[in-house]
């Protein structure tokens, strides 16, 4: 049906399903309904219960606990889920709770400092709180995902995150879901350790010893970011090895203009073509090549978006984005990323593509500091290039306007990436410009560099069981344990790991 029929559609209906189909010129939405016995459409309002909500229970006292390392999507999802089952959970978490991981944000965004532990990656919610938000996954074989989108319905997401294809809650109404959350794990018993970083394994199994079995099972949910904490494993001998990930830069273009390209139409939009923003909201894409043998593709689209600083130690330079729940900025980016397989690394420390993407990360921040002597102490300041001067292998003298606060300055990128990404992001743009004829243009920026679209370790684990392969009791999960990638798959990863612990009973 035509946008504004779905729309009143929806007002009315309970819907179960909706999706927005841009791949003609004339855009359509698909919307399912839940009917009756007699297929009649029941009312929005009806009293019939979404789901059946979850039952908690008081674990003060419970006979058995269960350790989880870190507090992002995995831990805490794990968190509720152990707590369904009877089992106290007790999570360190190296960074602050979410109200107090808000300001060390604002700082960073007015260049007024990095806290290294708390910050776009670091910090209850894990990386996700800060970073746009979405809750869509591409797995189909991990469980219920819909149970996940139920427990964000549970606690405050809006109605949308039950029914829409590509679910987005924002990351302005996220830190609130995520406190509601630590509320009730607190509320029923379990504990959360803020600004307590794990620096041995070792040490919290000596802490925690689970008297009826002998051992504590330890959830690790780190996330990808924790790059001392995979070295303290390394060093403790539990079995880590290199997987493939990606890296790239994040792409910005005028929302307008994705707009434009996305939905067809014209450069000067009618009163008509205007309204429809108001029903589908501003375009996505997802975009897609091969180059060398490589892929080269588009990662975490945020259409109305803002770019954001996302490192976590003081001399890198690395970017994500973000979107808040009306998606209303006037810019749309995504990462634009190149696949690295481990063989495309020389070696075989397992922690080789970790420190690659430090090496990266590293020389970004090196030439955004190069770019403007001024900027020397201002540590999240980006490197930048335009889009068309970056493929044609030019320099921009100037810049356009940009969502990213702490600032971007010109920088040669064709030059100083690495030719095995830099090229293949070349030819990339221009393939993803004969699909969307105007994608590749001067109006457009890029900037460096976009290193943390997924793990480039994976901690090894008994695909049965779910625990590691050299550390019995220990069950690595979520996007740092290199088995999800992103807030849906790594909350759904969690909870996985917490039933199989409480399966042992």
């Amino acid at each position: 049906m035509s946008p504004r029929e779905a729309h009143e559609a929806a007002q009315k209906w309970r819907v179960v399903k909706r999706s927005v189909d841009a791949r003609q010129r004339d855009l359509r939405v698909h919307l399912t309904v839940l009917t009756d016995d007699q297929g009649n459409p029941i009312a929005k309002d009806a009293p019939i219960p979404l789901y059946e909500p979850p039952v908690f229970q008081d674990v003060h006292h419970a006979k058995r606990e269960a350790v989880i390392i870190g507090a992002g999507p995995a831990g805490l999802f794990a968190a509720l889920t152990l707590i369904e089952h009877g089992i106290k959970p007790i999570i360190y978490e190296r960074g602050k709770e979410v109200s107090e991981r808000k300001k060390d944000i604002a700082l960073l965004n007015r260049n007024e400092g990095l806290n290294p532990e708390s910050n776009y990656c670091f910090g209850e919610g894990g990386a996700g709180t800060f970073s746009d938000g979405k809750l869509f996954s591409r797995s189909k074989k991990r469980g219920n995902m819909q149970r996940v989108m139920e427990l964000f319905h549970f606690f405050g997401a809006p109605d949308t995150v039950l029914y829409e294809a590509h679910a987005h809650i924002g990351s302005d109404k996220l830190p609130t879901i995520i406190k509601n959350i630590r509320e009730c794990i607190i509320a029923h018993g379990g504990e959360i350790r803020f600004e307590t970083c794990v620096t041995s394994l070792k040490q919290v199994q000596r802490d925690h010893v689970q008297c009826t079995k002998g051992i504590t099972p330890i959830i690790l949910a780190i996330g990808h970011s924790a790059h001392d904490t995979y070295r303290m494993l390394a060093a403790e001998c539990v079995a880590l090895e290199t997987k493939g990930f990606a890296m790239g830069v994040r792409a910005e273009h005028p929302q307008a203009l994705i707009n434009q390209l996305m939905y067809h139409l014209s450069a000067k939009r009618s009163v008509s073509e205007a309204g429809l923003i108001d029903y589908v909201g501003n375009a996505s894409y997802s975009l897609v090549t091969q180059v060398d043998g490589r892929g080269v593709y588009s990662f975490c689209m945020c259409p109305g978006g803002h770019i954001v600083p996302a490192g976590s130690t003081p001399d890198t330079c690395v970017v994500n984005g973000m979107s808040a729940s009306h998606r209303n900025s006037p810019f749309a980016n995504s990462g634009m990323v190149v696949q690295i397989n481990p063989e495309d690394i020389p070696g075989n420390d397992p922690l080789r593509g970790l420190e690659y993407q430090e090496k990266l990360e590293q020389r970004a921040f090196m030439h955004a500091k190069d770019g403007d002597r001024a900027t020397a102490q201002r540590s999240a300041v980006a490197p930048a290039q335009r889009l068309l001067d970056f493929v044609e292998g030019r320099p921009s003298k100037d810049l356009p306007a940009c969502s990213y606060l702490p600032g971007i300055v010109p920088s040669r990128l064709d030059q100083w990436l690495p030719p095995h990404i830099g090229k293949r992001l070349q030819q990339g743009f221009r393939d993803f410009d004969k699909k969307y004829p105007g994608f590749l243009t001067n109006d457009a920026v890029i900037l460096g560099v976009e290193s943390r679209s997924s793990s480039a370790v994976r901690i090894p684990r008994d695909p049965e069981t779910l625990q590691s392969i050299s550390t019995p009791g220990l069950y690595p999960c979520g996007e740092g344990a290199g088995y999800a990638g992103g807030i849906t798959s790594s909350a759904l990863d969690g909870i996985n790991a917490a039933l199989k612990i409480a399966d042992l009973a």
